[in-house]
């Protein structure tokens, strides 16, 4: 059982608990550390004899946990790749989703921005998700499919600016719907379909299923189900939200004085608005369910149910 795996089954029993430790995880600092220092990190842990609870107590630890645990994916112990780490979602994320629902001229530059959107979460989805050793037999399994939901995804996120340019929409009514009502729920819907598909393997194959003691019981298709379904409504309500509630802001903001006066703060304010909002989500839809879940043994497959007599099992839900 990696080191990760063990802090969140002792540390992230409450939403509360998680969502403390996050706001620490989070801080874009911890990229820049070098694999070095995250390996000392990493041996410091292990060769410490205090439990989590008191490591977290001393400063040195501390710091050492929140490495690891921004570094180093729980599932694998693998080293994640700098830009796909929890604390880069917030700087590379926050960014695209401004530039991608920003009013575009044309349809291409709309699909292009809703391309590099759709790919980066894509790829921090395949980043973070349970089948995370990067061996070449699982990429190659994995790169039809998530192309195709990076390019299904870019479409159909460009199609509201598609028919107010194609079929020259320019009615109040129509500019509402297209610009305001439609980009957050079907935003939310492309995200969910994102993640369910890019981890679509969880769902074939199976993730691993622990004991209390650590021990791999199995693979279990059930729960890599429940991991998969948990993530993707997060993944759905944090853009979601990070698109709807500017849009509705900006709607009723641009008709005020101050803003009919200075049209040109409107894009500052809203890049503040999604920043804002972006910075505020992530932590919450992190720590909204565990980062380790339970399912009950009865929950499961027959083989696994024969293979143990604990009631409960754990699992890596992923982010």
């Amino acid at each position: 059982m990696d080191l990760n795996f063990q802090f969140w089954r002792s540390e992230g029993e409450t939403f509360l608990q998680r969502f403390c430790h996050w706001l620490d995880i989070l801080d874009p600092l911890l990229l820049f550390p070098s694999y070095v220092e995250i390996d000392k990190s990493r041996m410091l842990l292990e060769t410490s004899r205090e439990n989590i609870t008191e490591s977290l107590q001393d400063n040195k630890l501390k710091k050492a946990w929140k490495l690891s645990l921004a570094s180093v994916h729980p599932g694998t112990g693998d080293i994640i790749p700098p830009m796909f780490r929890p604390p880069a979602l917030m700087p590379f994320a926050a960014p695209l989703a401004f530039a991608t629902f920003s009013l575009h001229r044309g349809v291409k530059q709309a699909f292009i921005w809703q391309f590099l959107f759709h790919s980066y979460t894509g790829a921090f989805s395949l980043a973070n998700g349970n089948s995370t050793k990067m061996a070449n037999e699982f990429l190659y399994k994995q790169l039809l499919p998530t192309t195709g939901t990076v390019l299904y995804s870019s479409c159909v996120g460009a199609l509201p600016q598609y028919f107010l340019k194609r079929y020259k929409l320019y009615n109040p009514i129509a500019q509402v719907f297209f610009k305001t009502i439609v980009p957050g729920p079907l935003t939310a819907l492309l995200c969910m379909m994102n993640v369910m598909v890019i981890r679509s393997t969880e769902l074939v194959s199976g993730i691993e299923v622990v004991d209390s003691n650590g021990n791999v019981i199995g693979l279990s298709r059930k729960a890599g189900e429940k991991a998969v379904k948990e993530t993707a409504w997060l993944r759905a309500a944090l853009f979601g939200t990070a698109v709807f509630i500017p849009d509705i802001a900006e709607h009723y903001l641009k008709r005020t004085r101050i803003l009919l006066r200075n049209p040109h703060a409107l894009p500052l304010l809203r890049l503040i608005m999604t920043t804002v909002i972006i910075g505020t989500m992530i932590p919450v839809s992190f720590s909204w369910e565990p980062q380790v879940g339970k399912i009950q043994r009865s929950e499961l497959e027959s083989e696994i149910v024969s293979s143990t007599e604990e009631t409960e099992l754990f699992y890596y839900r992923g982010i």
